[in-house]
């Protein structure tokens, strides 16, 4: 007798949740940009969304949990292309351009400045405060390209997991604390003096001056 095939899902009904969860973080987006995430609880995101409470449920169990996979998935979708496809990365100029415009993306987004201005705590929680999916999914990208580099021969050698990783501090530090030296630096200024920075950590130091 044959063993029974596992069950599987559908992909339409895979396809069908993922655009439901999708419409409930963009409802919760909304609300966020209008209200801030302290006034904007379950029930504005289902009404909003045109779904019940109780669908929300199903894939969050508070709306804390909602709002942390909104600032995951707002962040993620900032972050460089794979490193499996080469493109502006494949040289140490690319590689530095990619990564100070997706700190630059993030800088710009529309929830991180109503977070930072109406909810600085838990911005500071959902940016800072925690090691989040976020995060360790920035990492992981950061490192793929610093290995690709180290490989070509563009970015110096050393530990790809702990060049990741200040790489990661020095720009989420420079997204999260720009408005505070906006005095000094203007948005050229910025991303002239990240790119410096980032650069530094990245060359080779038989590379010579760019």
């Amino acid at each position: 007798m044959e063993a029974a095939a596992p069950r599987t899902e559908p992909a339409t009904a895979r396809a069908g949740q993922t655009g439901t969860a999708d419409a409930i973080l963009d409802a919760a987006l909304a609300e966020t940009l209008a209200h801030g995430i302290r006034r904007t609880s379950i029930a504005d995101i289902a009404r909003r969304s045109g779904v019940s409470r109780q669908t929300i449920y199903r894939y969050w169990p508070d709306a804390q949990s909602v709002f942390a996979s909104l600032v995951t998935r707002e962040v993620i979708a900032q972050i460089p292309a794979d490193a499996a496809d080469p493109g502006p990365a494949s040289s140490l100029d690319g590689l530095v351009a990619v990564l100070v415009d997706a700190a630059d993306r993030v800088r710009r987004l529309e929830i991180v400045d109503r977070l930072r201005e109406t909810d600085p705590e838990l911005f500071a929680r959902y940016i800072l405060g925690r090691l989040g999916t976020s995060q360790r999914h920035v990492h992981a990208a950061l490192a793929a390209h610093v290995r690709r580099g180290q490989t070509a021969g563009t970015v110096r050698e050393g530990d790809a997991d702990q060049r990741a990783a200040m790489l990661l501090l020095v720009l989420q530090s420079a997204v999260q604390s720009a408005p505070l030296v906006a005095e000094w630096l203007d948005e050229d200024g910025w991303r002239r003096e990240l790119s410096g920075a980032v650069r530094g950590m990245l060359q080779r130091s038989d590379a010579g001056s760019p």
